[in-house]
């Protein structure tokens, strides 16, 4: 009898463990598909205004972006956002781009909030980029509002590759506005949108190409000197 009751013992002990470990695996399928739901999808948004038979500038950004999408727009800016991007969806953004021929002069790459950012990511995208377009690249605060690796990441291959990138510095130059951000040091408040727009705003004069000069039209050529005359005969 005791050995009966051990036995139900153990088996109701095998079930409940049984029961513990699928709900558990029920959670953690669950749990990529909520985060998923929750970074939302992609938001795109065409710009005010732009240069006419040229591409528009395009801006590249996380959740970080989307509160000032519209304000980017309205200075000129297309804008392709999504809460929780990595640098990778951006390569292949771009890439889709180039293959369709619709790459812009300017890209704008404001990431690094979510994932990190590596000195072969920014390498990959001056390839898709070569040889002639400008990549300008937002430094990323860290969660909490401070710098970190990604930013040094950022300015070093700024500072490599002087001729094909340009540097925004978004860390140092938010740096003491905290109006400007949500607790998490990271999310703009409407301040903070406004904030990040004006600082975008700085890399419009690089968004086209510049227009080559007209060639200086070649001087006419000076008509010869007349043919003098012979002196007149003498009698």
């Amino acid at each position: 009898m005791r050995c009966v009751i051990r036995q139900g013992v153990e088996r109701r002990a095998v079930l409940a463990l049984a029961c513990g470990l699928s709900l558990l695996l029920g959670l953690a399928a669950a749990w990529p598909r909520a985060a998923v739901a929750d970074c939302g999808g992609v938001e795109t948004a065409g710009p005010a205004h732009h240069r006419a038979g040229q591409r528009p500038p395009l801006a590249i950004g996380d959740s970080t972006m989307l509160l000032a999408m519209y304000d980017l727009t309205a200075i000129g800016f297309q804008v392709n956002a999504h809460g929780c991007r990595q640098f990778p969806e951006a390569l292949a953004l771009l890439r889709a781009r180039k293959q369709a021929g619709t790459l812009p002069h300017m890209v704008v790459i404001a990431l690094g909030a979510d994932g990190s950012i590596t000195h072969a990511d920014i390498g990959e995208t001056l390839g898709l980029l070569c040889c002639n377009r400008l990549l300008v690249l937002v430094t990323p605060r860290e969660l909490g509002g401070g710098s970190g690796s990604d930013a040094t990441t950022v300015r070093e291959e700024v500072h490599r590759h002087p001729k094909r990138t340009r540097l925004l510095d978004w860390v140092n130059f938010s740096r003491g506005h905290g109006g400007w951000f949500q607790p998490d040091g990271l999310h703009l408040t409407t301040a903070g949108a406004l904030a990040f727009t004006g600082f975008l705003k700085q890399a419009l004069p690089w968004a086209y190409p510049k227009a080559k000069p007209k060639p200086k039209p070649k001087p006419k050529p000076k008509p010869p000197p007349p043919t003098p005359r012979p002196p007149p005969p003498v009698f």
